[in-house]
This record gives structure tokens, sequence and C-alpha cells, in this order.
């Protein structure tokens, strides 16, 4: 059976999406970030990303992670990639061709808008975004995206799915790279392609379903 390790209210969701998409069986460990914990290392504290047994999984002390037989995956990205791959269908490529651009996206999307939309996210996650400075990351994010989103918008001219006439494994990880930055509503506004897209891709049922569960979770340890 699938393990993930993680929690909803991290980079885990995209795993826990993924599995939803493919209607897989999967067994959940929860392990918390440890910086959201006052003693991450204390003897009580619940298991996190410093916990012995957790780098035993990822010495790289990340989330998300998965062990599926003897196989241990770390990268949620990869992961994704992987379990179309394995267990996908239409999810995942359909010849050597398709395989190749599903790499090239996902590649893309950790190069070209992951750092961006991380520092979105995290601004607000620490309070910062309606400082001066904190505004100031959120602008100098927004536009070192305008090059690549102009691409994907251009890709998704008169498309409901980024490649192959379905929706794929590329849609569900970049829709989860954009995510972070959907605070950003101009950025949205500005293309009309992109904010359609997303919005079919978070219409899905096991997207919902997935922040179904994530709601469940407490936002404080």
């Amino acid at each position: 059976m699938l393990t993930i390790y993680g929690v909803y209210r991290s980079r885990s969701a995209r795993v826990y999406w993924m599995a939803e998409e493919l209607g897989i069986e999967f067994r959940s460990v929860p392990v918390l970030q440890a910086n959201r914990l006052a003693n991450p290392l204390s003897p009580d504290a619940p298991v996190n990303t410093l916990s012995p047994e957790f780098l035993a999984i990822n010495p790289m002390a990340l989330i998300p992670a998965i062990k599926d037989g003897d196989l241990v995956l770390n990268e949620s990205l990869a992961i994704n990639l992987y379990l179309a791959r394995k267990y996908g269908g239409d999810l995942g490529g359909k010849t050597v061709e398709e395989d190749g651009l599903m790499a090239m996206w996902t590649i893309w999307a950790v190069s070209e808008l992951d750092g961006n939309t991380g520092k979105i996210v995290s601004t607000y996650d620490n309070g910062n975004e309606n400082t001066e400075a904190g505004r100031a990351v959120i602008d100098v994010a927004c536009r070192t995206m305008k090059r690549p989103l102009s691409v994907l918008e251009k890709q998704l001219d008169g498309k409901d799915w980024i490649l192959g006439g379905r929706f794929t494994v590329v849609d569900l990880n970049i829709a989860e790279v954009l995510r972070y930055a959907q605070s950003e509503t101009a950025l949205f506004d500005a293309h009309p392609n992109i904010d359609a897209w997303i919005r079919r891709c978070q219409s899905r049922p096991a997207y919902l379903e997935m922040q179904r569960k994530r709601s469940l979770e407490p936002v404080e340890v």
C-alpha cells in the first residue's frame, strides 16, 4: 500500500490530491513541519520533520515523502510524476513524447514559478503582506513571473488543459505551485486563461476532497 508522510497543511497536499484523483488506497502518516513546534526534539513532541524516524525516510527533513513497496521517494512534484506513471491512466503520459512534455512542464514549474509563489505565501504566513517590505517581496515575485505566466497563458489559449486534451498530472502539479499565489488576484485577472484553468482544476471532486481533509487539520499545533 502507498504510504504518504506529511500533513495536508503543507506541500504534501498535492500528493494527497493526486492520490484522491487516482482513487488508490493509501495510508497517511502525519509528520509535522519542525518549524511549527516550539521544541521539535522534545521527547514528547509529535512526529515531525526532525524526528529520527522521519529522517530515516527523508534525510532532507522535508515533507512530503512516500513509500510504495520498497521504493522511497521525496520531492512532491517528482512523487506525482511517479504516481501518474504507475497508477495514472489518463493522468499519466500515453506516449514517450507526453512523458517528456510532462517532465518539461513540471521542471518548468519548479524553475520558473515555485520560488516566487513560495515567497508570496511565506510573506502571508509571516503576517507581512501589508508591510512595506512584504509588499515589495510580493511585487517583485509577481513581476518576475510575468514572462513564464505569459507562456502558460498562451499554452492554454483555446484549451481546457495544458496538454493532451485532458486533465493530467501536469495540470495538478502546476495548479498546486500557483495556488500559493492566488492571494494576488490581479495576477490572475491579467491572465484570464490561467484563471479559468485553475478554477477548473480546483473544482474537481478530488481537489475538493483534499481541501475538506485539509480543513480538518488544526492551523496551530
